[in-house]
């Protein structure tokens, strides 16, 4: 099979685009792109727009290779990829709401981040003042005896807000439909005209949970642009943040999927595991998440002291009690009955929305960054991507237990191989330039495109895994009962904000 790059139409490629090419192609020649990805000999990666084009970024998971591939659409319309792949159907309405430029042949026109309480429309494109909103029309079924259950976006507890419209038979769900938006903060308008120094703050804290992944994502980008190598050190000192944001969150995650299941033990034991990661992190780096530790040109601080040593107290922890945790997990009847095909998710539409992290991987598709396309210092070294195939909730919690299992390995391997040396480097300046980041964090793939003019941003974007993921939920929840949805969902904790940008 050709290189994904041979097989692009011929168009004008932007030499200031790193690492990975990014070529302005004709309608045409979108159309084309667009085909292969529908045909599944691409995954797409990302479609974000700007004042008067749209960006597409797909992936050869064969190879690793990437692409950009832009339209310019001075009248304010470009072909629509939804058309013919559901997957980009949200993401159009996303570049709908935020830029005003409209997907020709687009099959749902609804707005999807602009909820009806912005005080102007297109914030990001040519703005004009906010009017009445039609009232949001959700999707119909048909059917006797048919009853609608709204949920959101105010819940119980601490959590993100989002609405969650259930059609249902008795117990049994018909349809789920999500409405998300209502976390939308403006990353993106804020980056615009912003330092390199308050971007990296702004990308951090796209979803709290993934700081270090969007840090690192945004880093990449930075660095990619304007040329930059980052010192080996802080190279591994990166892996090892990275790897403990992965480590607390899935543990957090698999207590929380079983105290849905009302197995608490679970919820308390992992919550204890957590709370000794976090304090690790900080011990170790200065901050409980990590936040603003990985900055351009490498990390902020270089690792304490003591560092090394609070790490292998955490290493040994974890591998007294984790087994204990997750043999307690597989013999608990109660619990499996909850979980074991709760929830399926098809491989075939896993595939399709080219959806990644664990809910890519417990419906048999192996695609994690580190490996495909890669980055230092995972290219350095092998490790096991597990995958299983049957896409229930059972499943996605053991991809996480095994990734706990992988992320001690991975920072045991760390600390030996540390290399002595600096922690961070200048960043270049070189004009108006562009780069691409993709990180794998812990729900998933994590890709920052920006666009800088000397040490200020012109453009950047973010995309979370959740993008990807967050219809996937839509379809995994449907034939269930109405209990099972806190349960589903946590087994995806898709992020909210994240998404919302």
């Amino acid at each position: 099979m050709p290189a994904l790059i041979d097989r692009i139409p011929e168009g004008r490629r932007v030499e200031s685009h790193r690492p990975w090419p990014r070529i302005i192609v004709t309608p045409e020649a979108w159309h084309k792109v667009a085909d292969e990805v529908a045909a599944g000999r691409a995954t797409l990666l990302g479609l974000w727009g700007e004042t008067a084009s749209v960006h597409m970024a797909i992936i050869d998971e064969t190879s690793g290779a990437i692409a950009v591939v832009t339209i310019e659409c001075p009248d304010g319309r470009f072909p629509s990829v939804g058309r013919n792949h559901p997957p980009a159907i949200r993401l159009e309405r996303a570049i709908q709401s935020l830029f005003g430029l409209e997907p020709e042949g687009l099959p749902d026109a609804r707005p999807w981040l602009d909820l009806g309480f912005w005080d102007v429309r297109h914030p990001l494109g040519a703005l004009s003042k906010a009017h009445a909103h039609e009232e949001y029309a959700f999707l119909p079924a048909e059917g006797e005896n048919l009853h609608q259950i709204p949920v959101g976006p105010v819940h119980a507890g601490i959590i993100e807000p989002g609405h969650f419209r259930f059609t249902a038979n008795g117990e049994t769900i018909v349809r789920l439909e999500q409405r998300l938006g209502y976390a939308h903060k403006g990353i993106e308008l804020l980056m615009a005209g912003a330092s390199i120094d308050r971007a990296t703050r702004l990308a951090a804290r796209t979803s709290g949970d993934s700081t270090v992944a969007y840090a690192l994502a945004f880093a990449q980008a930075v660095e990619g642009a304007q040329v930059t190598k980052v010192p080996l050190r802080a190279v591994y000192l990166r892996a090892i943040m990275a790897e403990l944001e992965r480590l607390a969150n899935h543990l957090g995650d698999i207590g929380a999927i079983c105290n849905d299941a009302s197995f608490s033990l679970m919820h308390a034991q992992c919550g204890i595991l957590r709370e000794q990661t976090l304090r690790t992190a900080s011990d170790c780096f200065g901050h409980r998440l990590m936040m603003d530790c990985v900055i351009p040109g490498g990390v902020a601080n270089d690792l304490a002291s003591n560092g090394v040593t609070r790490l292998g107290d955490l290493l040994k922890d974890v591998r007294r009690i984790f087994p204990k945790l997750v043999e307690l997990y597989d013999n608990t009847a109660s619990l499996q009955d909850r979980t074991v095909t709760t929830g399926i998710v098809r491989p075939a539409l896993v595939r399709q929305f080219g959806a990644g992290g664990y809910v890519g991987r417990a419906s048999n598709r192996s695609f994690d960054a580190r490996r495909t396309p890669g980055y230092a210092p995972y290219d350095r070294l092998s490790f096991e991507v597990p995958v299983l195939e049957s896409g229930d909730v059972n499943a996605r919690v053991w991809i996480r237990i095994r990734e706990v299992e992988q992320s001690l390995s991975l920072i045991e391997r760390f600390i030996e191989q540390l290399p002595a040396g600096p922690v961070c480097t200048g960043i270049n300046s070189i004009g108006v330039s562009e780069g691409l980041g993709l990180v794998e964090a812990f729900r998933g793939d994590v890709l920052v495109w920006i666009r800088l003019n000397g040490d200020r941003v012109v453009r950047c974007h973010l995309r979370d895994a959740s993008w990807f993921q967050w219809p996937l939920l839509e379809a995994a929840i449907e034939g269930n009962i109405v209990a099972d949805f806190p349960l589903c969902n946590k087994s995806f904790n898709c992020s909210y904000s994240g998404h919302d940008l």
